[in-house]
């Protein structure tokens, strides 16, 4: 069967999925006797309507987008890397350990040092899997499924036992010296004479992630590191014949895969906690799964993703203050989304290319 054209596997087959999620959502909206169109209109406005609702937003997106480059990466070498929970969650710990270790004066030094800790944690965490896969033949869903489990299992163990300070009953270490705490948006705003996005968690990390769209686009189209992920993903026999090391490629991977997922943790815990809590990821790395899925695994695409769940999660923390629609009806939102997007991807696909495909004979004739 011949393939649709390019836009229309990356913009229609998505929108067709949307509209189709959204559609069924309201038809539940409607099965519990609410309005659709007031629950939409109540989380437009709440996320889009005003700064403060973008500030929160752009904060989610910020999240999803590290996670969501983390799984894209791992996919295109043929992994599928579900442990971008776990390894945000140690990269909050590398943060953790750096910010506390010194009297940093400025943020601007404890920034790239933050980085540095986040990404070597979701790095080194993303390593075993690596390895098991590589040398053992583990499969990687399982063992990234697992390790989520341990990450968190640890992590409760240091808030607990360790990290936490002395006489506190909360399970969160200390908070980071004043001089670490990053620039919010709202704050670049009022230094450029303008108020907006004020209290509201969106910081800095955001323009780190927009960057990091632009490194991962270069580092798979435009090296050869990347020709050689992008070789092995789709046919492993073949680059194994054409001289690429299988070993080499699934560890670098998912080196790269745990590095951008510990980096979230620059956004979630240095720049709203300021310290270290427990599940401080709150599903942002299941989340991504979604994220690079709906945005075709390319980064551009990854981003307009991380907005869209950025727009649901904030609209649905609306939802739930202003109606009386339960916020669990966003989780279902959510759900629908990934199902379309998802698992239920060629349900549009198949019927689009064969649609393409006779109007392309019939161009023909």
């Amino acid at each position: 069967m011949e393939r649709m054209p390019k836009w229309a596997d990356v913009i229609l087959t998505p929108l067709i999925s949307l509209f189709l999620a959204f559609a069924i959502s309201a038809l539940v909206i409607l099965a519990i006797g609410e309005s659709p169109v007031e629950a939409l209109t109540v989380m437009v406005q709440g996320a889009l309507g005003s700064s403060y609702g973008w500030g929160y937003t752009l904060y989610y997106a910020t999240n999803f987008i590290f996670t969501g480059l983390a799984v894209m990466v791992a996919y295109h070498a043929g992994l599928f890397n579900i442990g971008g929970e776990g390894q945000a969650a140690m990269g909050g710990l590398g943060v953790t350990l750096v910010l506390l270790s010194l009297p940093w004066p400025h943020w601007a030094l404890a920034l790239p040092a933050a980085m540095i800790g986040a990404a070597a944690f979701g790095a080194l965490w993303a390593l075993i899997p690596a390895w098991l896969q590589a040398r053992r033949g583990s499969h990687i869903v399982i063992t990234t499924i697992m390790f989520n489990f341990i990450a968190a299992a640890l992590l409760n163990y240091l808030l607990v036992n360790v990290l936490r300070p002395q006489g506190s009953m909360d399970p969160a270490s200390a908070s980071f010296p004043p001089g670490t705490n990053l620039p919010k948006l709202s704050d670049m705003a009022l230094a450029l004479g303008f108020e907006w996005g004020k209290n509201t968690p969106a910081n800095i990390t955001l323009f780190i992630a927009l960057a990091a769209c632009v490194l991962v686009w270069l580092l798979i189209w435009r090296t050869r590191l990347g020709y050689e992920i992008r070789a092995f993903g789709k046919s492993e026999p073949a680059a194994v014949y054409a001289g690429i090391s299988p070993t080499r490629i699934i560890v670098a991977a998912m080196l790269i895969s745990g590095a951008l997922a510990g980096l979230m943790a620059i956004n979630n815990v240095m720049g709203e906690a300021e310290r270290l809590i427990f599940n401080a990821v709150e599903g942002a790395g299941f989340i991504g799964i979604a994220v690079a899925l709906m945005g075709r695994n390319h980064p551009f695409g990854i981003f307009l993703a991380a907005l869209l769940f950025g727009f649901l999660y904030q609209g649905g923390g609306e939802l739930a203050l202003w109606t009386t629609i339960p916020r669990e009806l966003i989780v279902v939102i959510q759900a629908l989304v990934i199902l379309f997007t998802g698992a239920l991807d060629n349900m549009v696909r198949m019927p689009l290319e064969r649609l393409f495909a006779a109007l392309r004979k019939r161009g023909n004739a």
